[in-house]
C-alpha cells in the first residue's frame, strides 16, 4: 500500500520563478547577516529546494551574491529616486541641481542606515565590478540609472545650471561619493554607530552641505 499521500513535502518551495524565489531568499539573508550571510546551500534550504537545483539558475556562490549585490545597488538607487521625486517636477534651475544633489547623498544615507546589510552587500566588491553595465545581474533604479549613475546625473545639472564650473566637475563624482560614503561607513561601523539618531540627521545635513560648496570651490 502507497504512503506516498502521508509524505511531508521537502521544502517550502511549489511552482514558480525559482530563479527569483532564490535571489528574494538571498537578499533576505543579505539583509540579516550582510554579504557573508549570502550562502547559496542556505538559500537553497530556506527556499525548499535541493541544493543541485540552483546551478539550474546561478554558476555556484559567486554569482548568486554578485545578483543580491546587484539587487541591493537597485535598492540604492530606488531610495534615491524616492528622495529625487519629493523634489517635484525636474527643472534647469540652480536651485533644483542643488537640491537634486543633496537628494541623492540623502537618499544614500538613508538607505545606508534602514538597510545596513544591503548596504555592506552593495559595496562589497571593487568599484569596476560593481558599477559597470550588467545585462545578466540589473543594477540600475526605474530611471535606468546605478546609484553612482545617478550621481553623475545631478552634478551634470549643476554643471549646465552654471553653479559648477567646468574645472571641478571632472572627478567629482569620486569626492562628492568619497565623502557621503565615509559618513555612511562611520554610521555602520565607526565613531558613530551608536549615536542617536537627531544627531546623524544634523551632522549628515551638514555633510552634504559641504559636498555642495566643496565642489563649487576652485583650488
Amino acid at each position: 500500500m502507497s504512503t506516498s499521500k502521508h509524505r511531508k513535502p521537502r521544502g517550502t518551495y511549489r511552482h514558480g520563478n525559482l530563479r527569483k524565489a532564490l535571489l528574494e531568499t538571498a537578499i533576505e539573508l543579505a539583509r540579516q547577516h550582510g554579504p557573508d550571510g549570502v550562502v547559496l546551500r542556505e538559500a537553497t534550504r530556506r527556499t525548499g529546494v535541493a541544493f543541485s537545483a540552483a546551478y539550474r539558475h546561478y554558476d555556484g556562490q559567486t554569482d548568486l551574491l554578485d545578483a543580491v549585490r546587484a539587487a541591493a545597488l537597485a535598492k540604492v538607487a530606488r531610495t534615491m529616486e524616492n528622495e529625487l521625486a519629493g523634489l517635484g517636477p525636474a527643472n534647469e534651475s540652480p536651485a533644483y541641481a542643488r537640491d537634486s544633489l543633496r537628494a541623492i547623498g540623502k537618499g544614500y544615507l538613508k538607505f545606508a542606515r534602514n538597510e545596513a546589510g544591503l548596504f555592506r552587500t552593495a559595496f562589497v566588491m571593487p568599484l569596476t565590478d560593481r558599477m559597470g553595465s550588467d545585462k545578466q545581474h540589473p543594477n540600475a533604479g526605474d530611471s535606468g540609472l546605478n546609484p553612482f549613475q545617478l550621481l553623475g546625473q545631478a552634478l551634470d545639472r549643476m554643471h549646465a545650471s552654471g553653479i559648477l564650473p567646468s574645472a571641478q566637475r571632472t572627478g567629482a563624482e569620486y569626492l562628492a561619493w568619497s565623502a557621503v560614503h565615509g559618513m555612511a561607513m562611520l554610521i555602520l561601523d565607526g565613531p558613530l554607530r551608536h549615536a542617536p539618531p537627531d544627531l546623524l540627521d544634523t551632522l549628515s545635513e551638514r555633510l552634504l552641505s559641504m559636498v555642495e560648496e566643496g565642489l563649487q570651490t576652485s583650488l
